[in-house]
């Protein structure tokens, strides 16, 4: 472990949601980090502590109060639009900003209005923003002041498909097809009709079928055409966990010694990206409350039919622990600080 004589200051926007909790869960055993509470509502509903309970600095939300205390870095665990109302000031300031929603993450305007169905307040910011999936933007984002966090869903997604696309092996004009179910943390802590006991609990549905924001992220960083790529999104009646399966169809002559292959060249080395023997796949137990994405397949060498599972932490890899990440690269720490 790293002596860290000085740990950064890092303030959290959004500490009562399940990801700004998370992210106080893991920044509180990250020895270059302390978390500071940024009160931005202080009128939201918060869980009681018990008696003599650690209590972490609480400061207000705002950019007097990040200069004057000296908070260096700054997660942004809030709506889009409160993102985009916070970031200006905050860089103003001189923090560093790690944004888990989906403001910065569309590169343009046009493509934000498109897909979140709103109009982007930032331009310059979302020209500037760096998108933080490391795996594949890490010198990026280590020269960067504002990093946008991929969702949950493209994070999984990406990382499977990016290295069969970059290894050419796959028939793009066969379609790629991404079954993803996800836990209901995933829709927040707000509360909705939706995501409440009764309607999850021994159900299972699917929904924004054909029209889910996440499906852009996931062109934007594989390198996909739109027709060429189909994604549904179900809710699954458990609290966390993506589990993501993925079919393809692989060119002539390639087989699952070319898929593994493909993998094993991109992920040589990295540190959260951990494969399966061909044939083997694998389940949501591996993954949860870590910052791993467990990818595995089969191959049917006849058809050319490849099944890619690729699971992952929605509240870790899927959001507070791949922020952390970011912020090691930003921060010059190891990239695994905090994480393992």
């Amino acid at each position: 472990m790293n002596n860290y004589s000085t740990p950064v200051r890092a303030g959290v926007v959004g500490f009562r949601g399940y990801s700004g909790a998370e992210l106080v869960r893991i920044l509180d055993r990250h020895p270059g980090a302390e978390p500071w509470l940024l009160e931005h509502r202080a009128d939201s509903e918060e869980r009681h502590r018990p008696r003599g309970d650690r209590s972490h600095p609480r400061i207000p939300c705002t950019p007097d109060a990040v200069r004057s205390e000296g908070v260096g870095v700054v997660f942004l665990a809030t709506p889009p639009e409160v993102s985009m109302d916070l970031t200006p000031a905050m860089l103003e300031v001189g923090a560093k900003v790690v944004d888990l929603s989906g403001a910065f993450r569309l590169r343009t305007v046009e493509n934000y209005a498109r897909w979140y169905k709103e109009t982007h307040t930032q331009p310059a910011l979302l020209a500037e923003a760096v998108y933080g999936l490391p795996e594949f933007c890490r010198d990026a984002v280590r020269g960067a002041r504002l990093v946008s966090n991929p969702g949950c869903y493209p994070t999984a997604a990406n990382l499977a498909i990016r290295p069969l696309i970059e290894a050419g092996i796959v028939d793009r004009k066969a379609g790629i097809v991404c079954d993803a179910k996800s836990g209901v943390s995933g829709a927040g802590r707000k509360p909705s009709l939706k995501t409440s006991f009764c309607e999850v609990v021994e159900n299972f549905s699917a929904y924004s079928i054909l029209k889910h924001r996440h499906v852009a992220e996931v062109l934007l960083t594989s390198g996909l055409e739109e027709p060429e790529f189909s994604f549904t999104a179900h809710l699954l009646p458990l609290d966390r966990g993506i589990l993501e399966t993925v079919y393809v169809r692989l060119l002539p002559g390639r087989d699952a010694d070319s898929v593994l292959s493909a993998y094993e060249k991109r992920y040589s080395g990295e540190p959260f990206v951990r494969l399966y023997d061909p044939g083997h796949v694998p389940d949501l137990r591996a993954i949860q409350y870590t910052n791993f994405c467990d990818i595995g397949f089969q191959v049917d060498a006849a058809s050319g039919r490849a099944v890619i599972v690729s699971v992952i932490d929605n509240l870790v890899k899927g959001a507070a622990g791949q922020a952390v990440q970011n912020m090691n690269l930003l921060l010059g720490y190891p990239e695994t600080e905090g994480l393992l």
